[in-house]
């Protein structure tokens, strides 16, 4: 009798560990002082979140312009596929947060009006590692995004290389000074009149909004020991209309001798291309909170 309770016991185990799920927590709120608003994220918990002791690490996943907190749930699928690499051990256990961050960048506004960036750094990381069971670490922290996210999760990890251990933005919106100089003005307007200023044309865009915020123009100030005390993913698909600008981020890095990996795959600036890419992007994050 024993032997078949036990045997039950096993089969159990096995039914619950390959049918178990992740939980989806959508539109949880923080009340930023910072921005005077309530802001929503979306956050991922493994599947034993609530039956384990332990803490876990976590990635911050960034959505890209015009989309919200609940983007990488409802069009990534982030988590059916982060559950699926979970059990195939493709990647580790660990918590994944996607915070609105509106149309900002991620950055500070021009103006002064809306300091996203000061809202992430001061007030959403501490929100999250007071709020869930995370290690509160660098070498446990990671941060990701695709296009105005992928620019965001860059940006981040260049100006904070002491809160991440790795950094995957994929389809990055990356543009060189002359590319923010020719961007036709209805984009440039549509884009940046918020976190870069408004009405500006030629080299006036050349602010220092810009100028503190150009992934590109971080690298050439800082040095090797600097960019390199974070781990870098890029990929980006061959046919996305932010090749140029993420080749020459490529390209800036290996004249620095940062090391990094570059990815460029077939695919466009599509859900589709970042559905295919996230796990490989999570798993470089996830080999970051292995010990060595």
């Amino acid at each position: 009798m024993k032997k078949i309770q036990l045997t039950l016991l096993f089969v159990f185990s096995i039914f619950i560990s390959i049918f178990a799920q992740g939980f989806v927590k959508e539109k949880q709120v923080i009340k930023s002082v910072l921005l005077n608003r309530e802001v929503h994220y979306s956050i991922f918990l493994p599947s034993d979140y609530y039956t384990s002791e332990r803490a876990y690490p976590v990635t911050y996943l960034l959505h890209g312009y015009g989309d919200a907190d609940d983007g990488w749930i409802q069009f990534g699928e982030v988590n059916r596929l982060a559950d699926d690499a979970i059990k195939a051990g493709k990647i580790p256990p660990m918590i994944i947060v996607t915070p609105d961050g509106f149309t900002s960048f991620y950055i500070n506004a021009a103006d002064g009006s809306f300091n996203y960036e000061d809202f992430f750094i001061k007030e959403l990381i501490p929100h999250i590692e007071k709020t869930y069971k995370v290690k509160a670490e660098k070498r446990f922290r990671g941060i990701a995004g695709l296009s105005m996210g992928g620019y965001g999760s860059l940006l981040y990890a260049l100006k904070y290389p002491n809160l991440f251990a790795a950094a995957a933005p994929l389809s990055a919106a990356v543009w060189t000074d002359k590319d923010i100089i020719n961007l036709n003005e209805n984009m440039f307007n549509g884009l940046f009149d918020n976190s870069m200023g408004k009405n500006l044309k030629g080299k006036d865009r050349l602010t220092a909004a810009w100028l503190s915020n150009s992934p590109l123009g971080l690298i050439e100030k800082k040095t090797l020991e600097e960019l390199s005390s974070v781990r870098y993913w890029i990929d980006c698909g061959d046919d996305d209309f932010l090749t140029i600008g993420n080749a020459e981020l490529h390209i800036a890095l290996t004249k620095k001798n940062v090391p990094h990996e570059f990815r460029m795959k077939d695919g466009a600036h599509n859900w589709t291309y970042w559905r295919t890419g996230i796990i490989d992007a999570l798993s470089f994050i996830g080999d970051s909170f292995h010990q060595k």
